[in-house]
């Protein structure tokens, strides 16, 4: 087992209300884990720890970093993340993608990816005059554009696209981040049968081809058992389950979870 993202004791208060509560998880670089749990689970608050839009009140949060970047970390490789800000986070190697889009809708499919990749490489350009003109930078969104069979759509301006095309367009902004952890925020929110077929087939072949440990939350428990190596469940802000899809539908706990309903924190 590879750990590429851990938790120790992790909580985030907002006052008297405890959001995520001494939560720890090791994420393996070999597994798809996703996230689930009731509305008011703690699940989006989990997520904004990890990706340095809150900080914890208690415990800590470790990466392994991208080849490169921060030094050798612990004696296991990780690097402590805790309280970083969000763009250090990134440039360590932990890219997420958001339920809602986060793309610049009028640049094309691969000036957006072209963006990312300045990011990654702590570049500054002038889009518009110099980064269209650099063979480099193009050379390597192309690479990201055909990993994520975006080929067809690649000069057209992301306002144009349909919703599942815009969720592969988030997805490839993040790999061109080169990230050792991709996490996903609801991949197939909004998406039809077919959509949805593609997206989970589309992440599950990137997990097989590509070095980048992917984590997820999604509200679709058929997709969630379909996509799944590991599950972890939330429920006020506490982890209640995890292991397999068959473990945890299994668990009595987890039943009894999803019979409440509340708001997402």
């Amino acid at each position: 087992m590879t750990t590429v993202l851990q938790t120790e004791s992790l909580t985030k208060a907002f006052g008297r209300l405890v959001a995520v509560d001494d939560v720890d998880v090791a994420i393996d670089s070999s597994e798809i884990t996703s996230i689930i749990g009731p509305n008011g689970a703690g699940k989006t608050t989990f997520y904004n720890l990890l990706s340095g839009q809150y900080t914890p009140t208690e415990g800590e949060i470790r990466l392994r970093a991208r080849d490169g970047e921060d030094g050798e970390g612990d004696e296991d490789g990780l690097v402590t993340i805790t309280g970083r800000e969000p763009h250090e986070i990134s440039r360590l190697g932990l890219s997420r993608g958001y339920q809602i889009n986060n793309v610049f809708e009028g640049l094309s499919v691969i000036d957006n990816v072209r963006i990312a990749r300045i990011s990654r490489d702590k570049r500054t350009l002038d889009l518009f005059s110099r980064a269209t003109k650099d063979q480099a930078l193009t050379d390597e969104a192309w690479d990201v554009i055909e990993l994520t069979r975006l080929e067809d759509v690649a000069e057209s301006k992301c306002a144009n696209l349909s919703h599942g095309d815009v969720r592969k367009v988030e997805i490839a902004i993040a790999l061109a981040t080169d990230p050792s952890v991709v996490l996903l925020d609801e991949p197939t929110a909004g998406m039809n049968a077919s959509e949805t077929r593609k997206m989970v087939d589309l992440v599950r072949r990137l997990d097989r081809e590509t070095d980048t440990t992917f984590v997820l939350t999604e509200h679709d428990m058929e997709v969630v058992v379909g996509i799944s190596d590991r599950i972890l469940v939330l429920d006020n802000g506490s982890l209640i389950a995890q292991g397999t899809p068959e473990d945890v539908m299994a668990d009595e706990r987890v039943k009894e979870a999803y019979l409440g309903e509340g708001e997402e924190q």
